[in-house]
């Protein structure tokens, strides 16, 4: 912030996070700048002959732009007597009152500058500023109170589900400067954060780019191999078209041993020492242990006996969702929940080949064919056991792995760099738009480039 000035005189908050702010500035509580928290309503299901409205859930809330995303908006039929206090006007601040989780706190609160006509639903409650408060300045205040300052008394959890008792939250103290003051400061936030948000996304488009284009490569690599002078012949399968003509295309039931999961849950124990993988722990090619879950000895017995799945073979996620895959890590004591597959390879140096095809986009294509473009929610066991496969010569097993690996590393090390650019930059969007509404600098002088 060293290319920013600060006020000529600063006097204590009395607030401890706050800290010195403007002498000039107004210390109070949020209660003084809005008029309280009107709760919203669901309604009844939209007629086609009623004049629907929109109710606005906290699904609609774009967290990082502080406003309301238009798509997939919900209709419902609101008479005009429920909707007469609870419709909406430009410049209202709408606040999430209840849901959050483990990982996140409700709170968070936009800015509604639409015209079309819509209420909240029952979790959002509207917030409309007093007079001698600037609503764009008031979303950044709110937005800083819920990045982690906001009065956690206010905050009521039950059963999973978190409250905001709206009362003791708007008693949180905040600082205000005029609204003239307050406009300025919005202005040169909404400016500087479309510049940064601006650079996350081009960010965000270049690692979807990278996604696409390492997929891309290994498929080339898998189907195609390494040689492009080597001839071709027809694989037989539509999907895959040609492939080199020395390469076998057989089955998956043919080059490994493919062993499923039992139909069934075994039972969980707090205490258990056998890791139960579920389809929600294979994601992203790795094995995670987020929501982990543990049987006991008794368990792990009769949910192996087809086999404990050795390391270095492949977990597969046969539905929920459809196609996940995973190598088994060394010494980890664990069995297969619902829903999962194991492939042991009969060559163990066609594993990483059998791996790599896995993760290209032979395995969607695949999917695809199979259910006829509908969308598919998993695969039966005979549909797996078919899935075609090629198999190359064993030098070109290694080689074909050992480019990948490479390609891998380097799309990798591009991806995490994006990664911590974008990390970067939403650290200075938090810290830009704390010293702007905390008075921590000051913006009055401040012009829009296009108007110097």
């Amino acid at each position: 912030m060293a290319k920013y000035q600060q006020y000529e005189e600063y006097k204590d908050s009395g607030v401890e996070w706050l800290g010195k702010i403007p002498s000039h500035w107004n210390l109070s509580s949020l209660k003084r700048c809005v008029d309280g928290c009107t709760n919203g309503i669901w309604g009844s299901e939209p007629e086609e002959s009623s004049d629907n409205t929109v109710v606005l859930r906290v699904a609609d809330f774009d967290r990082n732009k502080l406003e309301i995303s238009e798509e997939n908006l919900t209709l419902r039929n609101i008479s005009p007597k429920e909707r007469e206090n609870r419709l909406l006007k430009k410049g209202d601040l709408l606040i999430e009152k209840s849901g959050g989780g483990d990982k996140t706190l409700v709170g968070c609160v936009v800015l509604f500058e639409k015209d079309f006509r819509a209420v909240t639903s029952n979790f959002v409650a509207k917030m409309t500023p007093k007079v001698g408060h600037e609503s764009s300045f008031l979303k950044y205040a709110f937005s800083l109170l819920y990045d982690g300052r906001v009065n956690y008394a206010s905050i009521k959890q039950t059963t999973g589900i978190q409250n905001l008792d709206s009362e003791a939250y708007l008693m949180e103290k905040f600082v205000f400067p005029e609204k003239e003051e307050q406009a300025q400061i919005a202005n040169f936030l909404d400016h500087e954060t479309a510049q940064i948000d601006t650079i996350i996304e081009k960010q965000q488009t270049l690692i979807q780019l990278l996604k696409e284009k390492r997929q891309a490569v290994i498929s080339h690599a898998v189907t195609k191999g390494l040689n492009p002078d080597v001839p071709m012949k027809d694989s037989g399968v539509e999907w895959l078209g040609e492939v080199p003509e020395h390469w076998e295309v057989s089955k998956l039931k043919f080059v490994s041993d493919i062993i499923d999961c039992r139909n069934k849950t075994p039972e969980y124990f707090e205490n258990g020492e056998y890791f139960v993988v579920r389809t929600t722990n294979v994601r992203n090619q790795k094995l995670n242990f987020n929501g982990a879950l543990y049987t006991d000895k008794k368990n792990f017995d009769i949910w192996t006996q087809r086999g404990v799945p050795p390391a270095g073979s492949i977990l597969f996620t046969r539905e929920a969702p459809t196609g996940e895959v995973c190598l088994v890590p060394e010494d980890l004591k664990f069995c297969m929940g619902q829903r999962m597959m194991n492939f042991i390879a009969h060559d163990q140096s066609y594993t990483n080949y059998l791996f790599d095809y896995l993760i290209s986009d032979c395995l969607d294509r695949y999917i695809n064919s199979v259910s006829h473009g509908s969308t598919v929610s998993h695969l039966r066991v005979e549909q797996v056991q078919n899935i075609p496969v090629l198999v190359p010569p064993s030098d070109e097993i290694s080689q074909i792995h050992s480019h990948i690996e490479k390609l891998k590393l380097s799309f990798d090390d591009i991806e995490l760099n994006a990664k911590k650019a974008i990390q970067l930059m939403q650290e200075r969007r938090t810290a830009l738009i704390s010293a702007a509404v905390t008075g921590k600098i000051d913006v009055r002088g401040w012009q829009a480039p296009d108007n110097i």
